[in-house]
């Protein structure tokens, strides 16, 4: 069942896939040609940007960026004045999800071979190396992760990991930032609108690689029909969103060529 809704989720999903090709496979196609990281630029460049959008980027809003001066202060700490990563900056990019499937193979040493490594939430890769691998270049947070901040970059051994919060800026993660201190460059995201497409931060990890990756490759999203929670392979199963919607997904994306998703195959 849906935790939001109740209800039980569909095991049918259609897709636009002319909204699809649009998106990955057109030559000036959104996503891969899209800035994802959220900067001055690009508040700048909007039609009254700063009182219009910049307050949504902030808990609480501080009403609406009546004061621009407040709300640039507030986001200082995580907004570039232009963007710190470009389309096809990376060749080969693996984004490696959280499902306990990951287990069942060796994956590790193959993920590390990639050019980038993205992750999500607090995975970790202590114990783990076998199967997920050591590398990390990003970490896309969401607002739960990005509320433990601070334990979250506790899990690079050095400085050099990209942290990216798909959410909103709080108080306590700008005072985290100035005072622990945290070394790591942490951003907001920008998200392109991808329509019924999947849900959660899985889809965010995957739409930042296509915009600054030639190629994807994805590890760690199956689930099997007939789940009861969503399972994590470095803790307990626990309660998720549309699962089968996300597979579903990425099945199509594999279709089009636009990602490769890796995972257990049983005998």
């Amino acid at each position: 069942k849906e935790p939001a809704s109740g209800e039980l989720e569909g095991i049918v999903y259609e897709f636009d896939l002319c909204s699809l090709i649009v998106h990955h496979l057109n030559p000036s196609c959104q996503v891969r040609n899209s800035i994802t990281i959220l900067t001055r630029e690009y508040i700048d460049g909007l039609p009254n940007g700063w009182r219009d959008y910049a307050w949504k980027r902030i808990n609480k809003g501080y009403s609406m960026c009546s004061n621009i001066t407040l709300c640039n202060e507030k986001l200082a700490p995580v907004i570039p004045s232009t963007p710190p990563f470009i389309p096809r900056q990376y060749g080969r990019c693996a984004v490696v999800g959280n499902s306990n499937d990951l287990l069942q193979d060796l994956f590790g040493a193959e993920i590390d071979e990639f050019d980038a490594v993205i992750r999500m939430n607090g995975a970790p890769v202590e114990n783990y190396t076998h199967y997920v691998g050591e590398k990390t270049t990003f970490r896309i947070l969401n607002r739960g992760s990005a509320k433990a901040l601070d334990k979250i970059v506790a899990l690079s051994a050095s400085a050099q990991e990209t942290i990216i919060v798909k959410t909103t800026i709080h108080d306590f993660m700008s005072r985290m930032i100035r005072e622990v201190p945290i070394l790591n460059p942490v951003y907001l995201m920008v998200g392109a609108p991808l329509g019924k497409s999947a849900k959660g931060t899985g889809v965010k990890a995957i739409e930042f690689a296509l915009s600054v990756c030639e190629m994807v490759d994805i590890y760690g999203f199956t689930v099997d029909p007939g789940y009861l929670e969503w399972t994590r392979y470095f803790s307990e199963s626990r309660r998720g969103h549309a699962p089968l919607q996300g597979r579903a997904y990425y099945q199509t994306m594999e279709c089009l060529g636009v990602i490769c998703n890796h995972f257990h195959t049983q005998l």
